[in-house]
């Protein structure tokens, strides 16, 4: 499972994988938070789309690489750590187009965002709004009249489908 953006599966939207953070030495590298798993997996992409607020711009990746303290990239024309700082706290997106097909039975978060989210009881619990990894695992944030976080496991996931916008997960709508 993975990371990003809007409802749907829509090809034409923007799913943001990470963060540009600091800068790494002399000649305009920069520290990318990276929400994909594994986290190397932002590299697969040549071309970012990097921005804030929805002003994208592409931009491609000349290197990257995964390092013990995380991903590192080298982006076209920014080549010193002044060029590099002005990239910092941009999010990183490709369009959903690029992204691979989800194997089956997998899903990519941002294609869950904003389904309609009901129990086996068929109690409406709200809608996706957005996943978020812990330590201890994924949780959901399901809001509707109250907010749920709920573990996104195989145990609680009933099923999935992105046809209706319809998520049904083994959790009462009291918890």
């Amino acid at each position: 499972m993975s990371t990003g953006g809007e409802v749907g599966a829509s090809s034409d939207r923007v799913v943001v994988l990470g963060r540009i953070g600091g800068t790494f030495g002399v000649h305009g590298w920069v520290k990318v938070t990276s929400f994909t798993e594994p986290v190397d997996n932002i590299l697969d992409y040549p071309e970012w789309l990097i921005g804030r607020e929805g002003r994208w711009r592409t931009i491609k990746v000349e290197d990257g690489r995964l390092t013990g303290k995380g991903v590192l990239a080298k982006l076209e024309g920014v080549d010193s750590p002044e060029a590099a700082r002005l990239e910092s706290g941009q999010d990183v997106g490709v369009m959903r187009s690029a992204m691979p097909p989800a194997a089956p039975g997998e899903y990519y978060w941002s294609d869950l965002e904003g389904l309609e989210v009901s129990n086996p009881a068929g109690e409406h619990l709200g809608r996706i709004d957005h996943f978020r990894s812990t330590p201890a695992g994924v949780l959901v944030v399901v809001r509707g009249e109250r907010e749920h976080w709920i573990p996104f496991v195989k145990e609680r996931i009933v099923s999935v489908d992105l046809g209706a916008a319809q998520v049904v997960l083994d959790w009462g709508a009291d918890w």
